[in-house]
């Protein structure tokens, strides 16, 4: 039996060899291999800020057409949406006797006319004193203002478009009795959309005459209609704290119409940003960090403060300066202190020669 001593000494001897071998097991393990990713360069790009809202479209013109005297509707002239130009007869409500009365005051005008040019002659010829001349001079104006009153009752029977557009659904037919109000139907001048939207006050000072908006409707998806800002209001809502703008967008082809909700962005004057590419930011909670790396090819985590986003890119306010080299791809495998190279861009595929095309493997 070997004794205790001896056992000792051999216990402590193997343990000294087991520690030994594992020390030059982790000696030989390799290291951990660079990181593959794809970064850029901090760079200062134009930016122009956008202001987003909601805006109600409304017609250049619109108007609904009524009656103006009780009348029976005689001759309808229109179909429900079409188009008519300026001072175009809508619904004719003269009757026989609205004519006939205009026939009589037109004929006594020209009896009193006729009569006032004998008199001058006569008068010239110092045949009848002036003062019968005046009386038959007063005589003709009254027929003459007859004459314009029988007109002007007339028109009120001819009910015509005040401006040019569309019209919408007719609310009369002939025969229809209408009385002053009755509407016959509505009539919208769309060549021209205006546009008003509510924005926050904070943005008052952004806001002026001639801005270029952009707009978009549900209704056309991917479609952009561009007008300019035209006024801006003089009050603020105490409500609401918001500022109503007014814009106009060309509508040649009617395709907007009014009541239409449309989304809208005012662009503020361009000037120069500090941007990178959206994905390169990382976000925890309300903080946001970037990797940028260092000379030697680690990287560094570096906490940024963001502004506007667009279309993929975000503006840095504070935490890089132009040139910093940024991790773009591949942030989820990265820590500080952890070595990258960037990624080979992957090759183009060749393009096969024209006019060739691969044959099927035959089997053996």
């Amino acid at each position: 039996m070997m004794p205790p001593s001896r056992k000792l000494l051999s216990l402590i001897f193997a343990a000294v060899l087991l520690l030994a071998g594992c020390g030059s097991e982790e000696a030989a393990a390799p290291r951990n291999p660079p990181a593959t990713v794809t970064t850029t360069a901090v760079a200062q790009k134009p930016w122009a800020d956008t202001i987003e809202a909601l805006g109600t479209a409304r017609a250049n013109e619109s108007v609904m057409v009524t009656a103006k005297v009780t009348e029976t509707v005689v001759r309808v002239n229109f179909e429900d949406g079409d188009l008519v130009e300026a001072g175009s007869v809508l619904v004719d409500l003269s009757g026989r006797a609205e004519v006939a009365g205009l026939e009589e005051a037109a004929a006594e005008y020209r009896e009193a006319q006729r009569l006032y040019q004998r008199q001058q002659q006569l008068t010239a010829q110092k045949l009848i004193p002036a003062s019968q001349l005046d009386t038959q001079r007063a005589a003709m104006e009254s027929a003459r203002a007859r004459l314009d009153a029988t007109r002007a009752r007339l028109a009120d029977r001819v009910i015509t478009a005040p401006f040019a557009g569309v019209l919408g659904f007719r609310q009369v037919s002939p025969g229809t009795l209408v009385t002053p109000g009755t509407t016959i139907a509505s009539l919208d001048d769309v060549s021209v959309i205006k546009l008003d939207f509510a924005v926050p006050e904070s943005f008052l000072s952004a806001l002026s005459q001639g801005q270029e908006i952009t707009a978009s409707s549900a209704a056309y998806p991917g479609r952009q209609f561009s007008g300019r800002v035209t006024t801006v209001d003089s009050r603020i809502d105490p409500v609401t704290r918001a500022i109503t703008v007014r814009a106009e967008i060309a509508n040649p082809e009617r395709e907007l119409r009014p009541g239409m909700l449309l989304t809208v962005q005012v662009y503020r004057p361009e000037r120069q940003a500090l941007v990178i590419p959206e994905i390169s930011v990382v976000q925890v909670a309300q903080a946001a960090h970037v990797f940028r790396v260092k000379d030697d090819d680690t990287v560094e985590q570096v906490d940024v403060k963001l502004g506007a986003r667009r279309d993929g890119e975000v503006e840095v306010l504070e935490g890089l300066a132009a040139g910093d080299r940024i991790v773009v791809d591949g942030t989820v495998k990265l820590r500080a202190g952890a070595t990258v190279t960037e990624a080979e861009p992957t090759p183009a595929p060749a393009a096969a020669p024209t006019g060739e095309t691969a044959a099927p493997d035959k089997a053996a």
